[in-house]
């Protein structure tokens, strides 16, 4: 069991540090569709690239963040009769969830999924708008997406057995800590603070 807690400890530092970055996709898709839309408005024009880079974005946003969402307990969760058992009970339905809903489904996303990809690789396929964009780099985000969920199910399956053995605490239990979107909006603070370089003290 501990090699199997050590390996559940790397898939929650893999998808903490991939939901700490994956946030900028979705500000880049935010500055991208506000540039877009005053193109638009101010020169009467627009670019299907522009549009197309837009759900690019967020569906990689979307995608790759699933596992980081699992970790953090924020999937949306059906309560009105989960709430009302046991913690115990609480964890056996998770384990069950994780094993036979969560696994099947991501397993059979990326049997699915890669060739999908793989195809649209080897072809080159495009948008079929005018100025789109190739469509292999947005087909890969559901394999990854995926992998990335199912490593994450995986990790939550060990963590609550664990629990149920008494060999760790409360893996439900909310952590205090910064939330991703905290983490970005320090970081957008500290360029912002970077880019004024360092204040001149008045002189005596």
């Amino acid at each position: 069991m501990q090699a199997l807690l050590k390996f559940s400890r790397g898939v929650d530092w893999l998808n903490t540090q991939v939901g700490k970055y994956i946030i900028w996709l979705i500000l880049a898709s935010t500055v991208i569709s506000g540039v877009n839309a005053v193109v638009r408005k101010v020169f009467n024009t627009s670019s299907n690239a522009f549009l197309e880079v837009q759900w690019y974005l967020f569906a990689a946003s979307f995608l790759l963040a699933a596992g980081y969402t699992l970790l953090q307990g924020e999937h949306v969760k059906v309560d009105v009769i989960a709430s009302r058992l046991s913690k115990r009970k609480q964890i056996w339905i998770d384990i069950f969830g994780f094993a036979l809903f969560l696994t099947p489904m991501s397993l059979a996303v990326l049997w699915l999924g890669i060739p999908f990809f793989w195809q649209a690789f080897q072809t080159g396929e495009m948008s079929s708008n005018a100025g789109g964009l190739i469509r292999w780099p947005v087909y890969l985000m559901m394999p990854l997406g995926f992998g990335l969920l199912l490593l994450q199910g995986w990790s939550e399956l060990i963590k609550r057995i664990a629990f149920l053995q008494g060999l760790i605490d409360d893996p439900t239990a909310k952590k205090v800590e910064k939330t991703a979107e905290e983490d970005l909006a320090e970081a957008i603070r500290n360029l912002a603070e970077a880019s004024k370089g360092p204040s001149k003290k008045p002189n005596a």
